[in-house]
């Protein structure tokens, strides 16, 4: 047997085995066995290079390499559904249908709706070749390296089925619960934004440039619409059928309804059954089963006449409050917790809501014992929205009040003007942000030190092996071994990846410090600024507050952070241990200023760099990067394509539109000749 043919046998078999796992929930193959094969399939690729396949199964772990999207027109409008949110609206609907039908038999095929982003996959000869996201309705952004990686849509599909050779699938990218609740505790970890639902978690992360990050977070696709000038049937229902058995994703919660009391039936099971799904759902679907009828049917400016969405009410528990707690986060931010009886909301069950800070409780004008209204609608961060007054009575606690001093360490708290939140000032000794900014330091987006979770840092801190982060440098595998649960193999990688953090660029290095206030975008920002670690640390307020996008608040910590001598011990000991402490790209300390002060969008496809490239030349020259088109948008960066909304919006409030050729010679930068390099 030649290489290339044990390669598609050894496809062909994973990607079978890929479909039992992730569609139908029933595989037949060991996870060890299934890693056996996909490892031979890598090394068989690699010795071959010739039979690379951008649809291999070995291609689902995405690449690190950045993306830049491309806008395609889709070949057929991708055009949003009429909202409705009361059973009158529904039987209006049907109705509608019915006379537009001239009172002819017809079918409704009700389905879910399911609360992600909606895509689009086109296929030829069985295999995807393009993955659009619904984007204004006419043109999407093409993201079909993210869609690779996501393992319930086939590469693809499974021989021997009747596929059109070429045809449209829709449907919905969205983040099941487990894995959005993993990527929140992740990013609570880290001290960055919780996602408020799984419908934004997936609309970000399949937006992602990295997509060996997308593949991390876990999405899942299911899919609802099939496309073709060539369908199987003339029904809805049953081209979808074809579809599952094509390899594709589709919801078992479908149902052909040929009464208006079946279809009400249906929505009132799902409005109470949806709870115990493991995605997100917000709605019910109803769609004219029959092709033709659609046709026939046709549609309105805006939507089609012969389908519907029914929206869920937000789904909202009473419950009791009986404590209120206090976390002390990693910059000492003291947030307050109500603790209540468990409810079950969306699927989970939940007893703790975050209640922000003191003016919401204030708000609130909560006391212990009140009946509280918790609510999720689509979101998994519960939140409480509104007290129960008439169910107050003599029982009724105190009345909640934000503490005065750190519940950990006891260090009176302090308020900034101007700001929400209470912090505690210790930050030396308070146990909580010390362990709270060693496992900052350690995170990924930080120093990337493998093997020190919350629970390691904790038992490291708690035997007292570590007090600091500087403490980490001096561990020794020996130390570590003789913990509980740490073996040889473990206490040796966590020391490997400790000396290779060594070589973390200098503006991370900034960053894993943990000045407060200061995230990954000010820290580089800082970095580039002034270059290394002891030109920030002398650097005066009006020498920060002279750098684009430092203001006095973020000016004052930066000195605070420096004036500090257990702070300035801390960064020697970094310094000794042989981290990076200055930028090592000259040309990034070479800033010019010929965008100073202007706020730029960048839109399209570019020719002489790619769209990160022209982000650092835009930040390297003074100016500011940014997504969207407002009245205070400086210039439009425009390559081939640039968006129709962008342009309109562009054109709407008189924003220059800026080429790319002109660009680089208002910055001074040479135009590439063809198949020239330029290094900047």
């Amino acid at each position: 047997m030649t290489a290339k043919e044990q390669i598609e046998i050894l496809r062909e078999e994973l990607n079978q085995h890929n479909y039992n796992y992730y569609v139908l929930n029933r595989p037949t193959i060991s996870d060890y066995d299934f890693d056996q094969k996909m490892r031979l399939l890598q090394d068989l690729e690699e010795a071959n290079p010739d039979c690379f396949d951008p649809n291999s199964p070995t291609q689902r772990v995405g690449s690190d390499l950045n993306n830049d999207f491309v806008q395609v027109t889709h070949a057929r409008p991708m055009l949003s559904l009429a909202n409705t949110y009361s059973s009158g609206e529904v039987m209006d609907f049907y109705h509608r249908v019915e006379q537009g039908l001239g009172g002819e038999a017809f079918e409704i095929c009700c389905e879910l709706k399911f609360d992600g982003l909606s895509i689009s996959l086109i296929y030829e000869s069985g295999r995807l070749v393009r993955a659009v996201t619904r984007g204004d309705g006419v043109r999407g952004d093409d993201v079909t390296a993210n869609v690779r990686t996501i393992r319930s849509i086939p590469l693809v599909l499974r021989p021997g089925m009747d596929w059109p050779e070429e045809f449209e699938i829709r449907g919905e990218v969205l983040m099941p619960w487990s894995s959005f609740e993993r990527l929140n505790v992740e990013r609570e970890a880290a001290e960055e934004p919780l996602f408020a639902n799984p419908r934004n978690a997936a609309s970000g992360t399949l937006k992602l440039q990295n997509s060996a990050e997308v593949a991390h977070r876990g999405l899942d696709a299911y899919l609802y619409y099939l496309l073709s000038d060539d369908l199987p049937e003339d029904g809805h229902y049953e081209n979808l059928q074809h579809a599952r058995e094509w390899g594709f994703k589709v919801s078992d919660a479908m149902r052909k309804c040929s009464t208006l009391e079946q279809v009400m039936d249906f929505i009132n099971y799902w409005d109470i059954e949806r709870k115990n799904l493991p995605v997100a759902t917000d709605g019910v679907v109803l769609k004219v089963n029959s092709v033709e009828q659609q046709e026939r049917l046709g549609y309105t400016a805006k939507v089609p006449r012969w389908a519907i969405a029914y929206k869920f009410k937000a789904e909202q528990a009473l419950t009791r409050l009986n404590s209120v707690s206090f976390q002390v986060g990693r910059q000492g931010t003291v947030t307050p917790v109500a603790n209540f009886d468990a409810v079950q909301l969306s699927g989970t069950v939940v007893r703790r809501a975050t209640l922000h800070n003191a003016d919401f409780v204030d708000n609130l004008n909560l006391h212990i014992g009140d009946y509280v209204y918790v609510e999720k609608g689509g979101e998994i961060i519960p939140k409480i929205t509104a007290v129960e007054l008439s169910k107050r009575d003599d029982s009724l606690g105190d009345k909640v009040e934000m503490v005065t001093c750190c519940p950990v360490c006891g260090t009176p708290l302090v308020r900034e003007e101007g700001e929400a939140a209470w912090y505690c000032p210790n930050d030396a000794t308070c146990p909580p942000q010390v362990k709270g900014r060693i496992e900052h330091f350690v995170s990924r987006k930080a120093m990337n030190i493998d093997g020190l979770g919350g629970e390691t840092v904790d038992l490291l801190y708690n035997v007292g092996l570590i007090h600091d982060v500087a403490d980490l440098y001096r561990l020794k595998a020996a130390d570590l071994s003789r913990l509980n649960r740490m073996g040889q193999k473990s206490a040796s990688n966590i020391v490997r990846s400790i000396d290779a953090s060594k070589e973390v660029p200098f503006e991370r290095v900034l960053f894993a410090i943990g000045i407060r206030f200061i995230g990954e975008t000010t820290a580089k920002t800082l970095a580039r600024a002034f270059g290394s670690m002891d030109a920030i640390a002398s650097a005066s307020m009006e020498q920060l507050i002279a750098v684009n996008e430092i203001g006095e608040k973020i000016a004052a910590s930066v000195t605070q952070f420096f004036a500090n001598e257990t702070n300035q011990l801390l960064v020697q000991r970094l310094r000794e241990e042989g981290l990076q402490f200055e930028i090592k790209d000259v040309s990034l300390q070479e800033m010019g200023d010929a965008l100073l002060g202007k706020s730029i969008v960048i839109s399209g496809v570019f020719k002489h760099h790619s769209r990160d490239e022209y982000k650092m030349l835009i930040e390297l020259n003074g100016g500011t990067n940014v997504s969207s088109i407002s009245s205070k948008t400086s210039f439009v960066l425009a390559g081939e394509n640039m968006g129709p909304a962008k342009l309109e919006k562009a054109h709407q409030l008189g924003i220059p539109i800026v080429g790319e050729t002109e660009f680089l010679q208002m910055i001074g930068e040479p135009i590439p000749q063809p198949g020239e390099l330029l290094l900047f």
